[in-house]
C-alpha cells in the first residue's frame, strides 16, 4: 500500500502538496470508518486526482478574480457620512477589471447612500457581494424633481449577481408620511424604487433582504435571463405602493423561495414580460400576486408564458389576479396558477378588465387586452369575502379560454350559512375536476 500511493506519479497541473494533503485526510477518514486500505488504495489513484484537480481549479478561480472593498474607496459605514461616490469609485474600479470582479460590501456596516447608478457595460462578470447594510439618505431632498423614482440603479450589465446575506434599507418612513395615499391633501407623486435592474442580462440576486422602501422595493425592467432566490422583502402592510418585485419588459426570468410581506403586490407582472416562472413564494400582507395593470391610458401591453407556482399567500387583499384597464390593446395570454394555497385571502380567483384606480371614474371604453388561456388549477383556502371567483370581463373583448380545475375555497369561519360564491361577466370558461364554489353561479 505505501509502495503504491508514493510511487504514484504527481499531477502535472497541481501541486505535489495538495495531492498529497487530500491523501492524508482520505487515509485518516478510511481508519475512521473502517475502509481498508487496500479499498482506498484502489480509489486514490483516481479520486484522489480528481478532487486536487477540482480544488485547484477553484484555488485558481479565486486567484483570477480581482477583490474590490468598499471601505478602500473612501466609504465610512457609519451611517451617517454619505459614502455614494465611494460606491460609485468602487463600481467603476471593479466594472473595468479585466477579471472577473468582487465588490465587497463588508458586514457589520451602514453604508449611507443617495441615488446611484451603477452602469455598464463591464469588462468581465460582476458579483456585488453585499454582507452589510445600504441604507437610504432619510432626506428627501436628496432626490431632485428629474429623477424621483430610483435610488440604487443597476444598468446595462451582462453576468451581474449580487448577493451575500446582506440588507437594502429604503428608509421609507418619511416618503410614506408624504404619500398622498396617507395624506390625502398632498399631491401624487413618485417615490424611489430601492433597487433597480435596467438592460441587464444573465443577472442573479440571491439572498438579500430588502426592508422599507421608499417605494417599489425591486424592479426588473428590459432584462434577459433573470434570477431571483432566496430574497426576503418586508415592509408594514400600510405603506403604501411598496410593491414585492416589479418586473416589465423582460423576458426568461425565475422568482423561486422568497418571502414578501408588503402594503402593495406581492409580485407585480407588467407589459412586456414573457416566459416568467414564479415558484416557493410566500406572501402577506399585501395585495397578492398580480398581472397587470395592464392597458392604462390606452396603452397596448403584452404578457405570455407565466406560470405562478406552489405559492402560499396570508391575508391578502388578492391572491391570484389579472387587472386590466379599458381603453387598452394587446393581449395577457398562457397563464397558469397552480397549487396555491390561500388564507383569508380576499379576492382569491380574480380577473377583473375593468379595473380603475383613478381619482375620477373611468370611462367606459370598447377596446381592451384580450385575455385568454387561462389556467387556475389545485387552488385551495378560505376567503373572507364571498366572491371567491370573480370573472369580471370586458362586454367588447371578453375573457376566453379560462379553465378552473380542482378549486376548493371556503369562506373563513363559515358554518354552511355563508357559502362562498362565484361571478361571472362576460368570460368563456370550463370547468374541470372538483370546483367549489361552483363557477358562476351568479352574474354581477
Amino acid at each position: 500500500m505505501a509502495s503504491q500511493i508514493t510511487n504514484k506519479p504527481q499531477l502535472v497541473l497541481w501541486p505535489s502538496l495538495l495531492t498529497l494533503l487530500f491523501l492524508s485526510g482520505a487515509l485518516e477518514a478510511a481508519a475512521g470508518t473502517g475502509t481498508s486500505t487496500s479499498s482506498v488504495s484502489s480509489i486514490s489513484s483516481s479520486a484522489a486526482d480528481d478532487a486536487a484537480a477540482a480544488t485547484g481549479r477553484r484555488s485558481l478561480a479565486a486567484a483570477s478574480q480581482s477583490v474590490f472593498r468598499l471601505d478602500r474607496y473612501g466609504a465610512c459605514g457609519d451611517g451617517s457620512h454619505d459614502d455614494t461616490q465611494a460606491l460609485a469609485r468602487a463600481w467603476k474600479a471593479a466594472c473595468a477589471s479585466p477579471r472577473p470582479a468582487v465588490l465587497l460590501v463588508p458586514g457589520g456596516k451602514r453604508y449611507l447612500l443617495k441615488l446611484v447608478s451603477l452602469s455598464g457595460p463591464c469588462k468581465s462578470s460582476v458579483m456585488v457581494t453585499l454582507k452589510g447594510t445600504l441604507v437610504a439618505s432619510p432626506d428627501r431632498s436628496d432626490w431632485s424633481d428629474e429623477d424621483w423614482r430610483h435610488w440604487i440603479v443597476f444598468r446595462q450589465v451582462d453576468r451581474l449577481t449580487v448577493n451575500g446575506g446582506g440588507t437594502v434599507d429604503g428608509n421609507g418612513e418619511t416618503w410614506w408620511k408624504n404619500s398622498c395615499k396617507i395624506n390625502k391633501a398632498l399631491p401624487c407623486k413618485e417615490a424611489p424604487t430601492a433597487l433597480s435592474f435596467h438592460y441587464c442580462t444573465s443577472l442573479r440576486v440571491q439572498d438579500l433582504k430588502i426592508v422599507n422602501s421608499q417605494q417599489i422595493h425591486m424592479s426588473i425592467e428590459d432584462c434577459t435571463g433573470v434570477q431571483l432566490t432566496g430574497l426576503s422583502i418586508t415592509a408594514p402592510g400600510t405603506s403604501p405602493n411598496t410593491d414585492g418585485i416589479h418586473i416589465t419588459r423582460s423576458n426568461d426570468v425565475q422568482v423561486t423561495n422568497c418571502k414578501i410581506k408588503t402594503g402593495d403586490d406581492c409580485l407585480s407582472i407588467e407589459s412586456g414580460t414573457n416566459n416568467l416562472h414564479v415558484s416557493k413564494v410566500v406572501c402577506g400582507p399585501g395585495h397578492g400576486i398580480s398581472i397587470g395593470s395592464l392597458g392604462d391610458d390606452n396603452s397596448r401591453a403584452e404578457v405570455s408564458g407565466i406560470t405562478i407556482y406552489s405559492v402560499q399567500l396570508y391575508g391578502t387583499t388578492n391572491g391570484a389576479r389579472i387587472k386590466t384597464y379599458q381603453g387598452g390593446s394587446g393581449y395577457a395570454k398562457d397563464i397558469t396558477f397552480q397549487n396555491m394555497v390561500m388564507y383569508n385571502v380576499a379576492n382569491p380567483i380574480i380577473i377583473d378588465q375593468n379595473y380603475c384606480d383613478k381619482a375620477t371614474p373611468c370611462e367606459a371604453q370598447e377596446s381592451a387586452v384580450e385575455v385568454s388561456n387561462v389556467v387556475f388549477k389545485n387552488i385551495k383556502g378560505t376567503t373572507v369575502t364571498k366572491d371567491a371567483i370573480k370573472l369580471n370581463c370586458s362586454m367588447h373583448v371578453p375573457c376566453h379560454g379560462i379553465t378552473l380545475q380542482n378549486i376548493n375555497l371556503k369562506m373563513q369561519g363559515s358554518n354552511g350559512k355563508d357559502a362562498a360564491k362565484s361571478t361571472c361577466q362576460n368570460a368563456t370558461w370550463r370547468k374541470s375536476g372538483t370546483v367549489l364554489p361552483q363557477p358562476c353561479t351568479s352574474k354581477n
